[in-house]
């Protein structure tokens, strides 16, 4: 299930890598949309292939205990950035876009980087000393004004001292810039490092970085590369390349497994994310490939052409029996066709076959509660309670989980689940209405009544809504 947060954005224009200067001036806060925190994509097949081009990195680094997650933000632009020292944030752009799994583990690594560096940390600490230095040199800038004011409308002190106000600010910030630019320096070192020790090449690094200097070449040129937040783009591929090709693994190829579960993921992205008419220019009909076909059958469910689409997808499980995501998209093309009842056993089938993945769960669960079936409820019930307990990130977990109780009748377990939803949607105000109202149904003292409480009085992040 390809489950989007939030609105699309239509963009598939290459950028650079966001660094953590950028973090530091535009924290998560500025990542949120309509108050309801950063556009993510949620999808079973595309994670768990990045946690497996993830793994071996943070083995390497020291970071595999820490629980480093992966985030596919809704954006069509090649990006990755680490923002809060336990996230990796990837676009689902930077997948579509890295034609390899070895491109895609590349980036991963650079960001892996900036995680075991503790590059956001002391970003932040670089950030407050440099907020420290511009206000003492706007103190010493008022100070001289106001002595040269002293000495009469003609003192040079006076210039001087409005000179103070603004040379210092540019001289801190080329100062920060020159620090982020080491930083990122340090994270493709340290990126080659954790390719090299598990034993893959840093080509598909060093070729995302080239992709990047043909695209910013022009605009570079001329440029002061003191101002710039990143090494100068020449100058940093270079040192790469040089890096990247010391390694005994720099000619080592992708697995060919590893390269079509890639290209089957770059795939589904494709046909869910972009125009019918894109889809079909990237895997044209006359493509009788796997990913193709994956393309071609989502594709056509999207556009309302249900009975093809079965058609097709029964096609490719016919060729891989296990495959779960073949099972679950077609349990959610059945579902989104309004045959929820059909879509139950492909869907029960994808579950099993997934070792029980909770975004599938939810989506069995939503299957059942759109039955309207009150002999389902007490089954969604359980499948959906299971699954929000391992993925506590999904609204439309809670959200269905709210139906199942109110068919049951349910009332302040059906309060409680719609007050989470709505808690994880960033809508504080109605969480915390809605939490009010389940306490008035629970005894007190109850696990309801305490997680109920405990949504009362728990205080909004940054720019969610308020009282």
């Amino acid at each position: 299930m390809l489950l989007r947060i939030a609105p699309r954005k239509k963009s598939l224009k290459l950028t650079t890598l966001t660094t953590a200067l950028a973090l530091a001036v535009a924290p998560m806060a500025a990542l949120a949309q309509e108050n309801r925190g950063p556009p993510v994509l949620r999808d079973t097949e595309t994670e768990q292939l990045l946690r497996e081009y993830t793994r071996p990195i943070l083995r390497a680094a020291g970071l595999e205990k820490h629980n480093i997650q992966m985030v596919i933000i809704n954006q069509g632009v090649f990006n990755a950035f680490v923002a809060d020292g336990r996230r990796i944030f990837v676009n689902y752009g930077a997948i579509m876009q890295s034609e390899t799994p070895n491109q895609i583990i590349g980036v991963m690594a650079h960001e892996t980087g900036h995680l075991a560096g503790g590059h956001l940390a002391k970003m932040r600490e670089q950030m407050a000393r440099a907020q420290t230095q511009m206000i003492i040199a706007m103190l010493l800038g008022a100070g001289a004004m106001v002595a040269g004011a002293q000495g009469g409308s003609n003192s040079g002190l006076a210039n001087a001292g409005a000179a103070m106000f603004s040379a210092p600010g540019e001289v801190i910030r080329r100062n920060l810039l020159s620090y982020v630019r080491q930083q990122e320096e340090n994270a493709d070192k340290a990126g080659v490092k954790f390719l090299t020790a598990t034993g893959q090449s840093a080509k598909g690094m060093y070729e995302t970085f080239r992709r990047f200097t043909d695209e910013s070449l022009f605009a570079a040129r001329g440029s002061d590369p003191y101002v710039q937040s990143h090494p100068m783009p020449a100058q940093r591929v270079a040192a790469l390349e040089e890096l990247a090709r010391s390694s005994p693994y720099w000619d080592k190829k992708d697995d060919p497994a590893l390269q079509l579960r890639h290209d089957m993921v770059r795939a589904k992205i494709s046909a869910f994310m972009e125009r019918q008419d894109t889809v079909y220019r990237r895997y044209p009909m006359s493509n009788n490939s796997l990913p193709a076909r994956y393309a071609h059958a989502i594709a056509t469910y999207r556009h309302g052409d249900l009975r093809s689409a079965l058609a097709q997808i029964d096609a490719l499980i016919q060729q891989q029996p296990n495959n779960p995501y073949f099972h679950e998209v077609r349990g959610q093309a059945l579902l989104e066709g309004g045959k929820p009842q059909e879509a139950i056993a492909p869907l029960r089938k994808a579950v099993a076959l997934s070792n029980h993945a909770p975004l599938i769960e939810i989506l069995l669960g939503q299957a059942l509660v759109a039955t309207g079936n009150n002999a389902h409820t007490d089954e969604a019930i359980a499948i959906l309670r299971a699954a929000v307990a391992r993925e506590g990130e999904a609204p439309i977990g809670y959200m269905q989980l709210a139906m199942a109780y109110g068919r049951k009748g349910d009332y302040a377990q059906a309060d409680l689940a719609s007050a989470q939803a709505a808690y994880l949607r960033g809508d504080s105000k109605t969480a915390r209405d809605l939490a009010s109202r389940a306490k008035t149904r629970f005894a007190i003292g109850t696990p309801g009544w305490v997680k109920a409480d405990d949504i009362v009085n728990t205080k909004p992040p940054p720019g969610q809504k308020g009282n």
